[in-house]
């Protein structure tokens, strides 16, 4: 077939050819170098985080760790408890588990991340036993929350007739709502459960009350010795930002190395930490 072509034509086909050829080598050369496609992004991976306020309700401190989450490319969604912070805890339970379930819908996820502080904690692990949660949660940290009760004198009186309304008198040592959670199984199966507290907290009366069996339970003092954290500083406190972001990340929970004490520079995660 080449004898019969013109010297013109014979060239133009083969050069052709050994064109076609080099576009071939690039191509194979270059996929590889690539190599197989990498994992995803472990982030896009991990679920959505709900943060469960305390006692009265107030957010501004879940705010702060929110902020930081978010800047971790965290879908963090913030529970309003509104009056019923102040109400019986199973209702409080209820509305967790309402956000949660708004926010499975939301972002298609099969899971979530829960942070809860203080009295939100048992709110939250009613939500786990008796309303479903443990078979969604991933992870469930609780900060500063009196797992066994506190001094009815700690607890903050809040104006009005009742002093101490119902979630008060149930957050109290030995009220039946503990006394039925913590005679079966503090830690449900399904979600890994962390519980932090500070030493130096003063409405967690004792603070060691917010240890919880079978979780990893640890309080700020115990990795970072010199530091002081009231009740209600907890959810700000730069170190324990950075404790909550390390325990709800890809890695199994473990107790934080002495890294965590540091001063930070991102603006998200650095409030003050003595408060």
């Amino acid at each position: 077939m080449l004898a019969e072509m013109s010297p013109t034509r014979r060239v133009l086909l083969v050069g052709g050819l050994v064109l076609a050829l080099v576009v071939v080598v690039v191509l194979t050369v270059g996929l590889l170098r690539r190599g197989p496609a990498g994992p995803p992004d472990r982030r896009e991976q991990l679920p959505p985080v709900v943060l469960v306020p305390g006692y009265g309700g107030a957010t501004t401190g879940l705010d702060v760790l929110g902020a930081a989450l978010r800047s971790d490319g965290r879908f963090v969604r913030v529970v309003d408890l509104g009056t019923a912070s102040l109400g019986d805890l199973h209702d409080q339970a209820d509305l967790v588990k309402a956000a949660v379930q708004d926010v499975l819908r939301s972002t298609g996820s099969g899971s979530v991340d829960v942070v809860a502080f203080s009295a939100g904690g048992i709110a939250v692990r009613l939500w786990a036993t008796d309303g479903g949660g443990a078979s969604v949660a991933r992870r469930i940290i609780t900060l500063s929350t009196p797992h066994h009760g506190t001094e009815r004198s700690a607890i903050p009186k809040v104006p009005g007739p009742t002093p101490c309304p119902t979630a008060c008198r149930q957050l109290v040592a030995g009220s039946a709502v503990l006394q039925s959670l913590d005679q079966g199984d503090e830690t449900p199966a399904g979600p890994d459960w962390v519980s932090i507290w500070s030493d130096t907290d003063e409405v967690v009366v004792p603070p060691t009350s917010a240890k919880l069996d079978g979780a990893l339970s640890f309080s700020v003092q115990s990795v970072c010795p010199d530091v002081t954290i009231s009740h209600q500083g907890m959810t700000s406190n730069r170190i324990v930002v950075a404790m909550v972001r390390r325990e709800i990340g890809s890695a199994a929970p473990v107790l934080p190395d002495s890294s965590v004490c540091r001063p930070v520079t991102k603006p998200s995660a650095t409030p003050t930490a003595r408060d």
